[in-house]
């Protein structure tokens, strides 16, 4: 007889819950080009005029709405306790590069295993919940973190860290020119959003697709449930707490906004405005949201926010899959009209 971990394409083929269209196991031809296109793009952005700064502070909250995705879109766990991640993950790595002079490179490592350890704790208290219970207990937790970065020594309180130098990469790439700090952050985004890829058409992510659309039907085929969804979240939170330190190191700065809930409430609309459970729907959602805010900041104000949210209505009202999931819907159904 078959375990559970080696017979997941058998279970799904009986019967057991797939992944929607927008989610599959696979990304077809088109998605391949059109990736290829963006990364040619992106290669090619600081040439073609576009700022580095802003292409970079992108790509670190479309890194973010990526990890959050992994837990929403493809575990079902709404964790409204991100930003904890994302946050004390940014201050641990300004702390050691300003304070204890250590290298970019280790600092990133220690903000990622400093996300990948609170996400540990995170999970061991709140897994064992589902559904609002789960949401209430991540905040509460994320609260915790905000109040302890708000009091702690190494934090600079209300005013944060300033002045976090980039230093070297490997003691050989000046991080402080735009450029080479621009293609470290792209490289670090495209591999982990392989890597979330890799994961998701594993029979690791095969299993997290079916805990999200039937629970008991994965427990009853013997899976231990809980245990896979706090490797998904320890997973998303390590991915989060990386796309903090990187922002760290781009703005040279952290600040109680990263750790602050409403960074918890920023990420989750990145991700329903792009499309939850789709690959690419939360980059194009923080492009979206990233994209609106650095150009109204100056023009309205806090009136960004009220525009950002009668977006985000008109997207739930009119468009419920987000803006890639509408669109891979609209050609599912060209294509099965042919």
């Amino acid at each position: 007889m078959s375990t559970p971990s080696t017979s997941v394409a058998g279970d799904l083929e009986l019967g057991a819950p797939q992944a929607p269209a927008q989610a599959s196991t696979g990304i077809g031809k088109a998605a391949r080009y059109t990736y290829l296109a963006l990364l040619v793009l992106a290669l090619l952005a600081p040439a073609i005029g576009l700022y580095p700064v802003f292409v970079m502070k992108l790509l670190c909250f479309a890194l973010f709405a990526c990890a959050f995705n992994l837990l929403l879109g493809f575990t079902g766990l709404l964790s409204f306790g991100h930003a904890a991640f994302f946050g004390f993950s940014a201050y641990v790595t300004g702390w050691l590069v300003k304070q204890q002079g250590w290298t970019p490179e280790l600092g990133l490592a220690a903000g990622a295993a400093a996300g990948a350890v609170l996400g540990l704790v995170f999970g061991l208290v709140a897994i064992r919940r589902q559904g609002i219970y789960f949401a209430m207990i991540t905040l509460a937790l994320s609260q915790m973190v905000f109040f302890l970065c708000l009091q702690a020594p190494f934090t600079g309180g209300e005013d944060g860290l300033q002045g976090v130098e980039r230093g070297k990469l490997f003691g050989l790439l000046p991080l402080g020119d735009d450029r080479v700090m621009y293609y470290l952050v792209l490289a670090i985004f495209v591999g982990c959003f392989l890597g979330i890829l890799r994961v998701v058409t594993s029979p690791f992510g095969q299993v997290l697709k079916m805990i999200r659309e039937n629970e008991p039907r994965a427990i009853s085929l013997g899976y231990e449930v809980d245990r896979y969804k706090l490797l998904a979240f320890v997973l998303s939170a390590s991915l989060a707490g990386l796309a903090g330190s990187l922002k760290t190191l781009v703005m040279k700065f952290a600040t109680l906004t990263d750790v602050h809930w409403s960074m918890s409430g920023e990420v989750i609309l990145m991700s329903l405005l792009g499309g939850v459970g789709t690959f690419f729907g939360p980059v194009v959602g923080a492009g979206v949201v990233i994209s609106l805010q650095d150009m109204l900041a100056d023009k309205v104000g806090e009136w960004v926010t009220v525009i950002i949210g009668v977006i985000f209505v008109v997207c739930v009202l009119a468009f419920r899959k987000g803006i890639v999931g509408e669109l891979l819907a609209w050609r599912e159904r060209r294509n099965t009209k042919k």
